[in-house]
């Protein structure tokens, strides 16, 4: 494992190459401004090579930083993100992790702050809703999970699915153009596919909510054919939306940016301007809907979503329904 003062001078380099701007620098002006040998510069280089960053070096011109890798590293994601709060203390970030739920719940209930993050590029066990299966192939997609600390009542829990919802949709639109849209309670569909899920977990402390956990998993770039044969129809992502990759460091910093400004919205106005932006995004309002809830298929359709968020369902055989979750498939 590398000190952290091996990885606070390779930060240093990092920004060096990055405020250069493409262009090259001298081994020996690195040398003197970071105050380190020739042969440490270069392997702090070294370093940020492993890291996944193209640059070029020449015995006479130096180094040059050709391109940054298309991972969710720590050091990218906090540069140039615009929030007071999310993201900017701790990022837990693994090229490789069972599940960045399980890892949040457990720095959570170690007291980490709120706006902690855990990011990483491959799940090898990612959690959706009702214990199933995330698929998380490497480098691909958006896996991470935000630790909050909101001062509510457990029955307002829910709402923060809704809430998380409505911010991730306005910022995948924003960034990448396609019209996401949201089915109830928390997913995230293009082209009528699924496209991204959301998980909220809590800890609790007597009747108020201790810490929240909010994972969030969003298919970028993968094609059609790298869906198991069992998501296909049902799946779909960014890039096959698109036709095109997409750089996911933008739409990363987007949506915790969004996020953010969609919870102080919350905090400072309440639950219903979200819901209505919610709203906005799910189109659903008088489509016919089977809800399976509770060991029971129930059809009929939609009436509203009441001030929690709950569904209200017009049932064929029983009037109106209020869910507080379930799965929804459209009739």
């Amino acid at each position: 494992m590398k000190s952290h003062a091996a990885h606070s001078t390779a930060e240093l380099l990092r920004r060096e190459f990055k405020q250069a701007e493409g262009r090259w620098v001298s081994g020996e002006a690195l040398s003197r401004k970071l105050q380190m040998s020739r042969t440490a510069v270069w392997k702090h280089v070294c370093t940020l090579k492993s890291e996944g960053y193209r640059i070029a070096s020449s015995p006479r011109k130096g180094y040059m930083l050709e391109g940054i890798p298309d991972l969710l590293l720590p050091q990218e994601v906090r540069e140039g993100l615009q929030t007071s709060r999310i993201g900017q203390g701790e990022i837990r970030y693994r090229r490789r992790m069972e599940s960045t739920n399980l890892e949040a719940k457990a720095l959570a209930a170690a007291g980490a702050a709120e706006g902690t993050l855990v990011i990483a590029e491959e799940q090898t066990a990612g959690k959706g809703r009702r214990g199933r299966h995330w698929f998380s192939p490497p480098g691909a997609g958006i896996y991470l999970s935000l630790i909050l600390r909101p001062d509510i009542q457990p029955q307002e829990a829910p709402r923060f699915a809704l809430l998380t919802a409505a911010a991730v949709a306005a910022a995948i639109r924003e960034v990448t153009r396609l019209e996401a849209t949201i089915k109830w309670p928390n997913d995230l569909l293009a082209g009528g596919r699924k496209l991204g899920g959301i998980l909220t977990e809590i800890g609790m402390d007597m009747d108020r909510v201790e810490y929240m956990v909010i994972g969030l998993g969003i298919n970028v770039n993968l094609e059609r054919k790298d869906f198991p044969p069992e998501l296909e129809e049902l799946a779909t992502s960014i890039q096959a939306e698109a036709g095109r990759f997409f750089p996911r460091l933008p739409l990363v910093r987007r949506i915790l940016e969004s996020f953010e400004e969609t919870y102080a919205a919350y905090r400072q106005q309440g639950f219903a301007p979200i819901l209505k932006r919610w709203q906005s995004y799910a189109e659903m309002m008088g489509r016919r809907i089977a809800v399976a809830s509770l060991g029971q298929t129930f059809t009929g359709e939609v009436m509203d979503f009441d001030a929690d968020g709950f569904l209200v369902l017009r049932e064929e055989n029983r009037g109106p329904m209020r869910f507080f979750s379930g799965d929804v498939s459209f009739v």
